[in-house]
């Protein structure tokens, strides 16, 4: 059994790309993935699960049909499933997203920005 400490900075430091999320840890059936974001994501919902966005730093928007919801770091969201929505920053933004092994970041709307890998770093 590997038990070691995760440390946020050097995660991030491991890769560059965009909307692309990396997985860090397991907790049960739950994963831990680590994203930059920047610019515009597209729209989407996942039908069987929440998804919950903790900026570790920078600040990002999350669009939904009727608001906008700005989160700064330290602060989270949880998006509960089956709710369309689309996030965004203006500048560079580390997020932690939790949610089950196997949701695909676009859910129902597969496109480019579709990652279908799961990736640890």
């Amino acid at each position: 059994m590997n038990i070691d400490k995760i440390n946020f900075n050097e995660k991030f430091s491991k890769f560059n790309d965009y909307w692309s999320p990396r997985i860090i840890a397991e907790l049960n059936d739950y994963q831990f993935k680590v994203v930059k974001i920047k610019d515009e994501f597209v729209w989407h919902s996942h039908r069987n699960t929440d998804e919950a966005f903790i900026v570790l730093d920078g600040e990002m928007w999350i669009k939904f049909i009727d608001k906008e919801i700005h989160l700064s770091k330290g602060e989270m969201l949880v998006v509960p499933k089956g709710i369309e929505h689309k996030p965004h920053a203006i500048q560079e933004c580390q997020v932690l997203i939790v949610e089950p092994k196997g949701v695909v970041n676009t859910g129902d709307n597969n496109g480019e920005l579709t990652k279908t890998n799961e990736e640890w770093i």
